[in-house]
């Protein structure tokens, strides 16, 4: 199964240049031009991870993904900024909990790495949330046993 990835830029040559780093890497990839066209897209198909601008029109990069953390909170979260202001870093982790931020122009490599890793936290949440799930279920049927040997 290919890991989805949006991509969210005003700006049509960082899309393009995410989607050629990305494809060779196997990704299916899908892209919008504003957070608004993004949460339109999220709501048809769910994605597991965003690479969001900080600065577009309408709504902030920050904005937009503090809307996915709360409606796709599985959703792993990147954002890219122009600029590295510390307090701005220290607000994105808090708020949106960003899992990584990247300066433009990014490192190819860097970025590669970290997709991976936030692709292997994720499948260990939905492993764990599984084996939750599993647990309780067990549960439930010892608890229906033991009522009735």
């Amino acid at each position: 199964m290919a890991y989805k990835i949006m991509i969210v830029d005003d700006e049509e040559n960082v899309r393009n240049s995410l989607i050629r780093l990305l494809r060779r890497e196997g990704f299916d990839l899908v892209t919008a031009s504003s957070a608004t066209e993004a949460m339109e897209i999220l709501l048809e198909e769910p994605v597991d991870l965003i690479i969001s601008d900080e600065k577009m029109p309408g709504m902030s990069g920050l904005e937009f993904l503090k809307l996915v953390r709360q409606r796709h909170p599985e959703t792993m979260r990147f954002i890219l900024t122009g600029h590295a202001d510390p307090e701005f870093i220290i607000r994105a982790i808090n708020e949106g909990e960003i899992y990584r931020f990247f300066t433009k122009p990014w490192d190819n490599e860097d970025m590669k790495s970290a997709i991976r890793s936030a692709l292997n936290y994720l499948e260990l949440i939905r492993e764990n949330r599984r084996l939750h799930e599993l647990v309780h279920r067990q549960e439930e049927e010892l608890a229906l046993l033991r009522k009735n040997p």
